[in-house]
């Protein structure tokens, strides 16, 4: 050990030798102890002394590492020749960001062999990288104390019980969101501390963990405890605080040895009277004694807002904090303290403008507008939001991100991306402190950093041999920069050039916050053209391209650049930043290719399909489709729908606008929201659902008349005053915004409803108003208008209306040979009964999805939204304020 601590320049302060354990302050070894991670380069010299005294290193007992070295990685292959080692501590946290928080360490995982270590009872692997336990640790079966707190795992491995001399154990500051009931086979376990994790429930089995004298389930997402619990007889202290508790059993006052019970800050409406009475209880921070008198209730609750079809409403928030489910999956954590005061919050569910929404560049859409009100106010902490999307498919590589609205612009929010535990659909989480605008996009891959005067290197994650250097002195002031990649194959090079040795490297935007150039020029390094190296290397045919922000121009300026090329890189300087692209051709007008290929890199290769109803062809659907997802939708429709092959392949850019107009004889309700000029307007974005079921007329035809042979064509912004009757299935020439033509037919059409001198088929009602006047209100027109378009469904309908079977029986017997007297009777019988019921409307379009009808869902939620806009506008030309809102389509659970 002397010759260790010579080599490592430890000697004291009289010169006689390492340091003993007594005097270890300023020391990293002492007897069979090393202590590395107080220096820098604690792996280095790790490595050092395995290199030149293996022989008295592998005597060490008790060793410390950082795991912010960057050495880390080849000291782990010599850690399992440690053979004595007893502790091991492989921290992270020695270093601190710009911001002054603890950086975690990069380990990630550990060597096979690590199980080998028989000898080790501690080991501490807090503040690293860790996404899963390291199958190896499994194998450590001496281990007593494991520490993993503030990594990232989700999971702990199912025979995780196999530790049986595990006496301690921590993994708080996790995303854990089980636990593996092997977990109770820890028989000797003392201590167990889970705190801020994710944990929903807990296993039965953990309440075999007989010995256990303190649980730590602090700041996770449980709802409830199992009652095994009260087994855990050695239990002294038990810490609940800060989750989502609605309940606690009353057993657990019988645990013998419970010194302390923390149940402050959850959701505890009544506790029992048995953990009333315990003098260590605390209990602040639960809504206790407020109007829902039983956990089920609340549980209940909960369970309809999930299946409630509201896109808009408004909740309650007090300083005690709470959670909170939205219809759309959208989810909200407001902590204690958040809100200074009771507070109401607006939610509304919106469709995106692309006269609003302005989406950059190889950006894609993935959830639609969330609106919070009231804009601007600040919360006292930060508010969780969870948003569920779409998942994001494609070649390149993106990363997912909440984007929200100043008020002026869109900024890019820090993000996680989370899964659900069950349904396994993706979450965007965000924190913010006010509420503006919000929706999830994907894009591309974005590395930034600051960069200070003495310069640094950036390069990017997606291809680190893609590298921006700034050299000392190349600002005064710091500076962020951003750097994208979108790799483009050699394949849709050739596939769009139609050039066989057309190259080009991927394509590099970098951006910064400065509206300065930089003081001196910058260094990028980008990887030569797939097939180009420095040996075969034709300068001639090689170019630096710099492309404009909107990529609609690309000027060469190789020479006006210094370049240099390696084996597998060029290297030139800017001192601007934009877009830039190394191609490798024989071709001269090589910026005109290259707008070509960039453009076609953002176009998205469609179909356009339109069906009818087997049962009603009156009912047209109409969608605009990604090609990939031609088969699938059109497998999924075929027992409901049938219609024409879809239409040619036609390419369109993510958040264009394009028409859809009916010809031929066929219309359309003018009075649509979405009808503009008596043609449909769509918005297509890849990951969203462009498709709209609407019901179509002929003005041409009576219940006598034939066949009528119409079409639906799609066109990209205006629409031509005048369209020819006697188009042509495949229009050219002057229509060039025409994409499509699809034909409808219409077989001998039904008596419309209101033909008839007696709209009501001699039934009488009194009018009729569902709903109030803040929401809209249903009419009896409004009514006849759902009538004409129900069809068949109606039985469907009225039993998710509530009606009994009975009733539907009965309805269908008296109206035996009139369809449409069937359908006025179960639906106006159904309004009579329900008229003063505020929430009638929700649950007639909650029946209509049920049964299939999304069509006309649809429309009656467009009523309703005009309604409720219509309301707004004449409260404020009166000047007056919102008594009341509408009934909360959200719980709040405090």
């Amino acid at each position: 050990m002397q010759k260790m601590a010579e080599l490592l320049g430890l000697r004291d302060e009289c010169g006689e030798g390492t340091l003993g354990a007594p005097a270890l302050a300023g020391s990293c070894l002492a007897d069979n102890r090393l202590n590395l991670d107080v220096y820098p380069d604690g792996c280095g010299r790790f490595l050092q002394l395995f290199k030149e005294q293996q022989g008295e290193l592998v005597q060490v007992e008790f060793l410390r590492l950082s795991s912010n070295d960057f050495l880390l990685d080849t000291t782990l292959d010599s850690l399992p020749h440690l053979k004595h080692l007893k502790s091991l501590v492989l921290k992270g946290g020695h270093t601190r960001d710009e911001f002054g928080s603890y950086q975690h360490g990069s380990l990630t995982s550990l060597p096979p062999d690590f199980g080998n270590l028989r000898c080790l009872t501690h080991l501490d692997l807090s503040f690293n990288r860790l996404s899963t336990l390291p199958s190896c640790i499994l194998h450590l079966s001496s281990l007593r104390v494991l520490l993993v707190s503030h990594n990232s795992l989700v999971t702990l491995p199912e025979d995780f019980g196999c530790l049986s001399k595990l006496t301690f154990f921590s993994a708080m500051k996790n995303q854990l969101k089980d636990l593996p009931q092997s977990i109770g086979e820890l028989s000797v376990l003392q201590d167990l501390d889970l705190s801020e994790n994710a944990l929903e429930l807990l296993p039965e089995e953990v309440g075999n963990l007989r010995n256990c004298t303190e649980l730590d389930l602090s700041g996770n997402h449980l709802l409830s405890i199992p009652d095994s619990l009260a087994n855990l007889k050695s239990l002294r202290r038990l810490h609940l605080h800060s989750n989502l508790l609605v309940t606690v059993p009353a057993s657990l006052a019988s645990l013998p040895n419970l010194s302390r019970l923390d149940l402050q800050n959850n959701c505890l409406r009544a506790i029992p009277a048995e953990i009333q009475a315990l003098p260590f209880v605390h209990v602040r921070g639960n809504p206790l004694g407020e109007t829902e008198p039983s956990p089920q209730a609340g549980l209940k609750s909960l369970h309809n807002v999930i299946n409630s079809y509201m896109s808009s409403g408004s909740f309650t928030v007090t300083s005690e904090g709470c959670r909170v489910v939205l219809a759309c999956g959208i989810h909200f954590y407001f902590p204690p303290g958040a809100a200074s005061a009771p507070l109401r919050i607006h939610f509304r569910s919106l469709t995106p403008d692309p006269q609003w929404v302005k989406l950059r560049h190889h950006d894609v859409l993935l959830s639609r507008v969330l609106e919070l009100q009231p804009h601007g106010i600040q919360f006292q902490q930060e508010v969780q939001i969870w948003m569920p999307y779409i998942s994001p498919q494609g070649p390149h590589q993106h990363e997912v991100v909440v984007r929200t609205f100043s008020g002026q612009s869109w900024n890019d929010l820090k993000t996680r991306v989370e899964q659900k535990r069950k349904s396994k659909k993706c979450v965007a989480r965000c924190c913010v402190l006010h509420f503006s605008w919000f929706l999830v996009v994907s894009r591309l891959v974005q590395n930034e950093c600051k960069v200070p005067a003495e310069g640094t290197l950036l390069f990017s994650s997606v291809d680190p041999n893609i590298k921006v250097i700034f050299p000392p002195g190349v600002t005064k002031e710091p500076r962020s920069v951003k750097l994208q990649v979108l790799p483009v194959s050699a394949e849709e090079i050739q596939e769009i050039t139609a050039h066989a040795e057309c190259r080009a490297s991927p394509l590099l935007y970098l951006s910064q916050d400065s509206t300065v150039d930089f003081l001196k020029p910058v260094r990028i390094q980008l990887p030569l053209p797939p097939g180009v190296t420095g040996l075969n290397l034709d300068r001639s045919r090689l170019h630096i391209l710099h492309g404009d922000l909107e990529g609609q121009a690309w000027n060469d300026i190789t020479s006006e650049v210094v370049l240099e090329f390696t084996h597998l890189y060029a290297v030139f300087e800017v001192t601007h930043f934009s877009w830039y692209w190394l191609w490798y051709t024989t071709k001269t007008y090589i910026g005109d290719i290259a707008k070509k290929v960039y453009k076609r890199l953002r176009l998205y290769q469609v179909n356009f399909i339109a069906l009818q109803r087997k049962r009603d062809p009156e009912q047209v659907l109409l969608q605009c489709v990604p090609k990939h997802k031609v088969d699938p939708v059109l497998k999924k429709l075929q027992d409901r729908y049938r219609g024409p092959e879809p239409s040619d392949m036609v390419e369109m850019f993510e958040g264009e606008q394009f028409f859809a107009a009916f010809e031929r004889g066929i219309s359309i309700d003018m009075d649509r929201p979405d009808c503009v000029g008596g043609r449909l307007s769509f918005i297509f974005y890849s990951h969203l659902k462009n498709m709209k079921e609407i019901y179509v007329t002929s003005p041409y035809v009576n219940r006598k008349c034939q066949a009528v042979k119409g079409q639906v064509s799609f066109y990209r912004g205006a629409l031509p005053d005048s369209i020819p009757e006697d188009a042509s299935r495949r229009r050219k020439g002057p229509d060039s915004l025409w994409l499509a033509t699809l034909p409808i037919k219409l077989p001998q059409l039904k008596p419309r409803l209101d033909e008839n001198p007696s709209p009501l088929y001699g039934f009488s009602f009194p009018p009729l108003n569902l709903g109030n006047a803040e929401t809209g209100y249903l009419t009896q027109a409004n009514l006849l208008s759902i009538a004409r378009r129900v069809g068949a469904d109606w039985q469907s309908i009225g039993l998710n209306l509530g009606l009994t079977y009975q009733q539907i029986e009965r309805i269908g017997y008296n109206n035996r040979e009139d369809l449409n007297k069937q359908i006025l009777d179960m639906l106006f019988s159904w309004a009579q009964q329900n008229s003063e019921d505020p929430d009638c409307v929700s649950k007639l379009i909650t029946a209509l999805k049920e049964s299939g009808r999304q069509d006309i869902a649809d429309e009656v939620e467009a009523i309703v939204e005009l309604g409720r806009q219509k309301y707004s506008e004449s409260i404020r030309r009166l000047g007056l304020e919102q008594e009341s809102s509408t009934e909360d389509s959200a719980i709040a659970i405090m």
